[in-house]
């Protein structure tokens, strides 16, 4: 009994001695798990500390050494004597700009005009009205010093088509210098007149009269007559009507040329918004020129007296412009397209931008108007048609006024004003 319990004993002190060990074991594995666990999060400090820091302090190191030895001249300035702001200024000032616009503008309608041999020589009729159209007109502005120093028309498209205007005017072999007065009797030339309440476009139409419809001039006021026939009363533009009745021939009269007051009065600074009061043979015998060597200038020079007496300008100065754009009709735009103005060009393409006309009075006519609603007139002014002046582009009526946005070359003006010169000194 004695011996088992000592076997007991002893079986049971191994057994003790078999755990403590293993504890023994166990706190040795944990302890070296957290050491193990301490230095692999240290190795990762290290490794982003080296990533973020060091190693990206090597690199600019290795850039800027690199830009320092191609650059031989390097010099390194003293900050503190530079002004950054004056520098920021000055390159905003000096730099060159370019802007993109997209506008809605007029689509100008072109003039058609027909010869009519039984009307007197110089006479005009309107036959149907023109109305403008619209146009979506890409433009690049550029700037420099803060102010507008070119602009390029580089695209269009048509959103709303023009209707011509047909204008008939005398060939016959007679003229008359008629003007009419009040009491006289005057018929419609218009496809269809308006007859409206006020003198004004824009006023309320009463009425619409045929063409050839008799009618009595009760009053005038600038370019409407008030009128009275057909049991209506109202005004109409004198343009759509004519002193002549389509079934008499007026008599025949010779017109005197005397030679214009603007030639005297020419100088660099004549007011373009007014005609130069040429006549017809005048404006003939000074464009017609051995320079002109394929006669394009004496062929149309009746136009330049027909935009006179429709839009209040100088048709002297027009045709000079002419001159000077097409050298005297011989440039490639001019003979292909029948542009005399290289109207629609522009400074990247101008050949491709150049508007194609149907014949030169056509050319000659919308430059015409061009120039009156855009260039030579201020805002608000009354111009041909009741219409108002938009002076877009005005800088004064004369020809350094018009240079300043209608031509990139600062010497345009000057070579105008010599050709008209050389013109007027024809009388």
């Amino acid at each position: 009994m004695t011996k088992n319990v000592e076997k007991g004993r002893i079986i049971l002190g191994d057994n003790m001695k078999t755990k403590d060990k293993a504890k023994k074991h166990i706190k040795l594995t944990l302890k070296n798990l957290i050491l193990f666990s301490i230095i692999i999060i240290i190795l990762l400090y290290g490794i982003i500390f080296y990533t973020n820091y060091i190693a990206k302090n090597e690199v600019y190191a290795k850039e800027t050494n690199a830009q320092i030895t191609n650059d031989e001249n390097l010099e390194i300035s003293n900050a503190d004597k530079i002004d950054i702001d004056k520098i920021i200024e000055d390159n905003s000032n000096n730099n060159k700009k370019e802007e993109y616009t997209v506008e809605e503008i007029d689509l100008e309608y072109i003039t058609k005009y027909n010869d009519n041999a039984t009307l007197p020589k110089g006479t005009i009729q309107v036959i149907q009205e023109g109305r403008e159209g619209k146009q979506e007109v890409t433009k690049k502005i550029t700037y420099e010093n803060g102010e507008v120093v070119s602009e390029e028309q580089i695209n269009s498209k048509v959103t709303k088509a023009a209707i011509s205007q047909i204008v008939e005017i005398g060939s016959g072999n007679y003229t008359s210098n008629y003007k009419v007065k009040v009491g006289d009797t005057i018929y419609v030339t218009s496809d269809r007149a308006g007859i409206m309440v006020e003198p004004s476009e824009t006023s309320q139409k009463i009425a619409t009269l045929m063409q050839g419809t008799k009618l009595e001039v009760i009053a005038i006021q600038n370019n409407w007559y008030e009128i009275s026939g057909e049991g209506t009363i109202g005004y109409i533009k004198s343009e759509n009507t004519t002193y002549l009745n389509k079934n008499t021939k007026a008599n025949e009269s010779n017109s005197n040329i005397t030679n214009s007051n603007e030639k005297a009065n020419l100088n660099f600074n004549t007011s373009l918004n007014k005609p130069s009061g040429l006549s017809l043979e005048q404006f003939q015998k000074i464009l017609t020129d051995s320079k002109d060597v394929n006669h394009i200038f004496k062929n149309n020079a009746q136009y330049f007296y027909y935009i006179e007496k429709q839009y209040n300008i100088n048709g002297v100065f027009v045709a000079a412009v002419g001159i000077h754009e097409s050298a005297w009709g011989t440039s490639k735009i001019s003979k292909d397209k029948n542009n005399l103005f290289g109207y629609g060009a522009y400074d990247s393409n101008p050949y491709q931008g150049a508007y194609n006309f149907s014949n030169y009075s056509e050319c000659i006519d919308l430059i015409a108007r061009v120039f009156v609603k855009y260039y030579i007139n201020p805002k608000g002014t009354n111009i041909y048609g009741n219409q108002k002046a938009e002076g877009t582009y005005y800088n004064g009526a004369t020809l350094e006024g018009v240079n300043k946005r209608y031509a990139s070359d600062k010497n345009w003006a000057n070579s105008v004003y010599s050709y008209m010169k050389y013109l007027y000194n024809k009388l």
